[in-house]
């Protein structure tokens, strides 16, 4: 559909492609990815004719249409929500125009048999059957489904556009665009602005509904649900895989090392024969095996491997000086900007330490949390920091609040005292700004490159309680591994908010919603409370359609009893207690319904914990009689992954049984 012929591209005299091939077909679903500053922005702005390649070109079809979004952009403010998205559909009337014009045309040719008339018979097909469709959608309907499904109320929809901030109006756009359908859609980090429940509406839209999409995006678990084909850019060239960016992974590992073992193969085929022919060269007796060699040698297609990018981010927090036992302490908390109550009643601990996500929707109060606890911005009740407690705060604009106009040495050298001015180079050739990369203006780095930037202030004195607001926006995936282990490795507390779910899976071990008004503690890694907050989504779906519309009461998992075995005799207690209050018998039934509802899902849960169970020993029992593989280790972490995901869900079964037996 798209081809892009013979690619090179050069700043300043350095290569950026090098005579690239390559073709975007329909329904690929394509994963363009590569380190920060590797080109992967710029090859997007080329496809979708913004910027020129210095050779090359890119083939685009007359018909095929190409939606663009990029990082960032100007916007405009001078509408309502609704009224900015409408505009996704104005080519309807562009079509028509078309349309008409066609029309027109042919009422004055008379050249029936001529391949221009033919053109123009298929062209004007085209349009109306395009038309046909683009206006058999419900537009109102699509426009408030992209809306909600992207995050925004319905009481946003004839909101200003003026009053939300950039990334509220980048999801405009976004919706702007997603509307339009074009024939090829290209993203450039479209996550970053987005919430968790938005990035899995986005997923299912570009997986069920969405043509050909090129993607651009450090969110590994996002790009690995949605694409199918993988082109990494490295060092000028391009490697391309028809499978998702983990599957690629392990195939170009793979692959390097089969190169590799073809070099070293012919290398040494190479040395044998080169000897030989020095040890030889002047004997007669040996000067017509002499010449076979060398004819053989210079024959030889000479095996290339493919260089490997060994620039690497060294990231280590300093040690963190000792804090109290309780670095934050909220009780009561709340905060209110004017009428607007962000959220209120927060109470929670947090444990020298402990590692711990916030997470929700945009705009529900987890950088205001974060605000209140630097100080910044006044609350209600009462926020304890803890004793000796240093933070060190990231906030989620840290890379924008740098001064473009100074270098990237200046940057650090106004901030930088005492003894680590001595160290600023050092420092800065960690974070591969060594060389002349350092007298770098900020305003010519990408927006991985000055985040990293931006991460430098972080460590020049050590903290304690490290506040990171969004710290992976912007990053590559190697980068962002690097800054996970370090956190890991972090012997202090930290707080993460973050949408991620990548990042945040094995990194954290307690996770704060934020969400209605409300702060919820939930115990567990970030894929347990997603699997938890899904369940508890559909019983309150199921418990919403029941006479009365009653919902439960407290969908919060408790912990079940260390060592027991799921089971039901609690509930079963619960349902034999009598209840106060006269019902109808139509009353009665519906309730013994829901009860059998209820306990089948718990049995189900039961019986599904009992079957993951017996695997899990047929696997320790496998590992036992002496099966080591890698294989044997991963689906026995796989299977113990189920099984704990398979209690919570028989968890929360259990208690909304209960509760419903003890109304």
């Amino acid at each position: 559909m798209i081809s892009i012929n013979n690619l090179s591209v050069e700043f300043s005299a350095k290569s950026l492609f090098d005579n690239i091939n390559y073709v975007i077909n329909k329904k690929d679903k394509i994963a363009l990815v590569g380190k920060n500053g590797a080109g992967k922005s710029t090859m997007l702005k080329i496809i979708c004719g913004l910027q020129k390649p210095t050779s090359g070109s890119v083939s685009v079809p007359q018909d095929v249409t190409i939606g663009y979004l990029p990082q960032q952009m100007v916007l405009s403010d001078t509408l309502t929500v609704i009224e900015e998205v409408r505009k996704a559909f104005s080519h309807i009337d562009t079509l028509h125009a078309e349309v008409e014009k066609i029309n027109q045309e042919l009422l004055t040719r008379e050249d029936y048999e001529s391949d221009s008339y033919q053109r123009l018979i298929e062209r004007l097909s085209t349009l109306t059957e395009r038309i046909a469709i683009e206006e058999s959608d419900n537009c109102e309907a699509e426009m408030e489904k992209t809306l909600l499904g992207l995050g925004f109320l319905r009481t946003d929809f004839d909101r200003p556009t003026s009053e939300f901030s950039g990334g509220w109006r980048m999801r405009i756009e976004l919706a702007k665009l997603l509307l339009q359908r074009p024939d090829v859609l290209l993203l450039d980090e479209p996550t970053n602005h987005l919430d968790i429940e938005s990035i899995q509406w986005l997923e299912n839209f570009l997986i069920t509904k969405a043509n050909a999409v090129v993607l651009v995006s450090h969110d590994r678990a996002f790009i690995d649900n949605v694409t199918n084909r993988t082109i990494e850019i490295s060092l000028g060239r391009i490697y391309d895989y028809s499978v998702n960016y983990s599957k690629y992974v392990v195939l170009r590992q793979e692959r390097i090392e089969q190169q590799m073992r073809a070099y070293q193969n012919q290398q040494k085929q190479i040395q044998d024969t080169e000897e030989f022919i020095e040890r030889f060269r002047y004997k007669a007796t040996k000067a017509v095996q002499v010449q076979s060699r060398m004819k053989q040698l210079a024959k030889i297609e000479r095996i290339e491997v493919d260089e490997v990018d060994t620039s690497r981010l060294n990231l280590k927090f300093p040690p963190a000086p000792r804090s109290g036992d309780y670095p934050v302490i909220a009780d009561d908390l709340g905060k209110a900007y004017g009428t607007h109550q962000v959220f209120d009643h927060a109470t929670f601990t947090i444990k020298r330490g402990e590692k711990v996500a916030f997470v929700g929707k945009n705009g529900e109060g987890k950088s205001t949390l974060v605000k209140c606890i630097m100080g910044e911005i006044p609350y209600t009740g009462e926020l304890k920091i803890g004793h000796n407690v240093k933070i060190g705060y990231f906030a989620q604009n840290q890379a924008q609040l740098l001064d473009g106009e100074i270098t990237v040495f200046d940057t650090i050298d106004r901030v930088a005292v005492g003894d680590i001015r001595t160290k600023i180079r050092d420092i800065l050739g960690a974070f591969m700004f060594g060389g002349e990369a350092s007298d770098k203006k900020v305003k010519v780095l990408s927006g991985g490159e000055k985040t990293r930037l931006a991460m430098i202030r972080l460590l020049l004195e050590p903290v304690n309680l490290l506040i990171l607001d969004e710290p992976t926006n912007h990053l590559d995936m190697k980068t962002k591994d690097i800054l996970k282990q370090a956190i890991k490795d972090f012997n202090g507390t930290v707080i993460v908010v973050s949408h991620d779910r990548e990042f945040l899976d094995g990194l954290v071990e307690k996770v704060y919603e934020f969400g209605g008004g409300r702060v919820k503690e939930c115990l567990g890694g970030i894929y347990e409370f997603l699997e938890k907050k899904k369940l508890a989504s559909l019983q309150e779906l199921e418990l919403s359609k029941s006479p009365g519309g009653t919902r439960s009461k407290d969908t919060t998992p408790r912990q079940a009893p260390a060592g027991n075995k799921p089971t039901s005799d609690t509930a079963r207690a619960a349902e034999s207690r009598p209840r106060n209050g006269a019902q109808s018998y139509a009353e009665q039934r519906e309730r013994e319904k829901t009860t059998r509802r209820l306990r089948k899902r718990v049995e189900e849960a039961e019986a599904s914990i009992a079957a993951l169970e017996g695997k899990v020993a047929d696997v320790e029992t496998r590992i036992s009689a002496g099966d080591v593989s890698s294989d044997i280790f991963n689906e026995h972490a796989s299977l113990q992954k189920q099984l704990e995901n398979a209690m919570s869900v028989w968890e929360l079964a259990t208690i909304e049984l209960e509760e419903f037996l003890a109304e």
